[in-house]
């Protein structure tokens, strides 16, 4: 089958032909540095669409084959089928030199990379393509965006969910056409640069637990340690430093790798050192205690105050659709740079519906003409577009930020007619309209067909929602926050989580989640990076320790430019990578801020909230990280 299509232009499809491997593999688990793959394919195409190669094999991978109720391999089924090492040569060469291509791409990335790397050979892989990622681009007019239901949507047959080749063969379908459709619309593949993954090195970890007690403070000059202190230790010690640490977690204290001002105290044998710990805990006034002295202490380490349990609901939250979300302020903040002026107090948002040609549109609600529309400003200085975008949500719509299949309206601001976008506008046919249209909008209705997802609740900066409360199998789905922004941003964006405590602190530095180190020890919280505009946090929720208080989702430009010159991001929130987005919100009113906060999901006695911040700070990433105890340069 060709990329070609009848309606379009070949040549039109010029930016969009590169050799492509497509590839799907079956797990026994969701963590690549510990789990296994089981099975294997790989389909490879030529610029054309055209099918050049195909692969597949059963994998037998020498430990327990896991959830069977899901991809059916058993043990059975795997013995005697070749180890990983025996076919990597030839997975190796269908991959080289051609674009990885997959449906949730990092996740088949990862344990590829993983398996060579075990296999002691580099994964011959230097970019890659994720449909989900380009579909949530295209925007089509689909209830979510799993595999079948785009496979439904782009007429490809399926005939065996979670079979490898079968999915293979699918996803070759549902690329060609997301192909066509980011061809009509002009819109950027969303490749992401892969680095060479060749450390052997991938020893299964023991993730760290949390500590069970809240955080009492500093001990008193001579007195006690309680559980729950959070101790640092640095330089040269008598007893080798892993019994030591493993002493004081026994005795209920919390060991960092480094130090803050919410430090109960620093173990050194030398606090003229200079080191880097040993500098912060003088300028935060952290006590010291010489190795002698915390040995002793560590002998009657005094009872703390465990983390408390949320006590299980009595009922059913309600979704989001169905709960009126209501904007509070955000919460009083430690950190010191000066943050995104307020916009204009906002009216509750509207049970909106994103609506195109194709999708079931609302009637519009009095005083709220847009419910239904989802409109792209073009042009105009920040300050105009930012007002703009805020008179959409106030209208009841949903403010876009790049152009898709879901966009039904445009405004040009001064400008706005030369922004590169406008021929492709032109020749969809989008309705285009002036600023002054924002004062009294004149609704063209959309046409009424099925297909479409529900709506997801537009959001204002600050605005709270209920998450709903998942029972069953249902509860191990991870909630995902996703951060995008133009297509034209020049500047590299990273997207980050902290897990902190009641004090708003991390309970350790692994529960800073960044590009460096992209999931926390216990694999509750991850970074998915989807391509170079638009990055994920996916949150177990259910698997969260009762330490863990809040989720915060922050975005950190790397180099001088500021979220001003960046313009809007936009955050879509709901559970799993493949769902329809539960709650939307455009967070657009930064200037000279490096640093911005985007959301929080945080507990509120049995249930989750998710709460839009948008707040922001001129300092860069370490600074943001400091403030929840996090030293990165330490």
């Amino acid at each position: 089958m060709s990329l070609l299509s009848p309606a379009l232009d070949p040549s039109g499809l010029r930016d969009y032909a590169y050799d492509w491997a497509v590839v799907d593999v079956e797990t026994s688990g969701l963590v690549a540095r510990r789990d296994r793959v089981l099975s294997v394919a790989v389909v490879t195409l030529g610029p054309d669409g055209e099918q050049t190669g195909e692969f597949s094999t059963l994998l037998d991978p020498g430990c327990d084959p896991g959830p069977v109720h899901v991809h059916g391999l058993t043990a059975e089924r795997l013995r005697g089928a070749p180890a990983f090492d025996q076919v990597a040569p030839r997975i190796g060469a269908m991959l080289r030199n051609r674009v990885l291509v997959a449906h949730n791409a990092q996740f088949d990335y990862d344990f590829l990379a993983h398996e060579f790397a075990r296999a002691g050979a580099p994964l011959p892989v230097s970019r890659r393509l994720c449909t989900l990622a380009l579909n949530r681009r295209v925007d089509p007019p689909t209830e979510d965006l799993r595999l079948g239901t785009l496979a439904a949507h782009y007429g490809v047959p399926q005939v065996k969910a979670h079979d490898a080749l079968d999915d293979t063969r699918v996803l070759a379908g549902v690329l060609r056409g997301s192909l066509r459709e980011a061809a009509r619309l002009e819109l950027p593949l969303p490749f992401v640069s892969c680095p060479p993954r060749q450390d052997s090195r991938f020893a299964p970890r023991t993730p760290k637990a949390p500590c069970a007690y809240r955080n009492p403070g500093r001990p008193e000059p001579g007195g006690p340690l309680m559980q729950g202190m959070k101790i640092a230790i640095t330089g040269e010690t008598r007893t080798p430093r892993a019994d030591l640490e493993r002493q004081a977690l026994e005795a209920g204290l919390n060991v960092m790798t480094s130090v803050s001002r919410h430090t109960s105290a620093l173990v050194t044998n030398d606090a003229s050192s200079g080191s880097g710990k040993a500098r912060r805990a003088l300028a935060e006034g952290v006590p010291v205690l010489d190795e002698a002295t915390f040995v002793r202490l560590l002998g009657d380490v005094r009872p703390g105050t465990p983390h408390e349990r949320a006590r299980p609901a009595e009922a059913a939250i309600p979704s989001p659709a169905a709960t009126a979300a209501t904007p509070v302020p955000a919460p009083a903040s430690a950190h010191t740079a000066a943050p995104v002026q307020e916009s204009p107090a906002l009216p509750g948002p509207a049970e909106s519906v994103t609506s195109t040609p194709s999708r079931p549109a609302r009637p519009a609600t009095p005083g709220r003409p847009l419910s239904g529309r989802r409109v792209l400003v073009l042009g105009g200085t920040h300050p105009d577009a930012v007002a703009a975008r805020s008179r959409i949500v106030e209208l009841g719509g949903a403010a876009a930020i790049n152009l898709s299949a879901s966009v039904t309206d445009i405004v040009l601001l001064d400008g706005g007619e030369r922004d590169r976008r406008m021929k492709r506008i032109t020749t969809l046919a989008f309705p285009t309209h002036d600023a002054a249209w924002l004062d009294a909008p004149v609704i063209v209705p959309l046409p009424r067909q099925g297909g479409g997802p529900a709506a997801p609740r537009v959001l204002p900066r600050g605005g709270v929602v209920d998450l709903p409360q998942a029972g069953g199998p249902a509860a191990a789905v991870p909630w995902t926050v996703t951060a995008s922004w133009a297509q034209q941003t020049s500047c590299e964006i990273d997207v980050v989580a902290f897990v902190v405590d009641e004090e708003e602190q991390v309970c350790f530095d692994e529960d800073f989640v960044f590009y460096g180190a992209p999931e926390n020890p216990g694999g509750t919280v991850r970074l998915h990076s989807d391509g170079p505009t638009e990055q994920t946090i996916s949150v177990g929720l259910a698997a969260l320790p009762p330490s863990a208080r809040k989720v915060v989702v922050a975005a950190a430009i790397d180099g001088s430019p500021t979220f001003g010159d960046v313009g809007a991001i936009h955050i879509s929130s709901g559970p799993g990578t493949s769902a329809a987005p539960l709650v939307q919100a455009t967070l657009d009113a930064a200037t000279t801020e490096r640093t911005l906060l985007l959301a929080e999901l945080y507990r509120r006695g049995p249930m989750w909230r998710l709460r839009t911040v948008g707040q922001g700070y001129d300092q860069g990433l370490d600074a943001l990280a400091r403030s929840y105890g996090v030293d990165v340069a330490g």
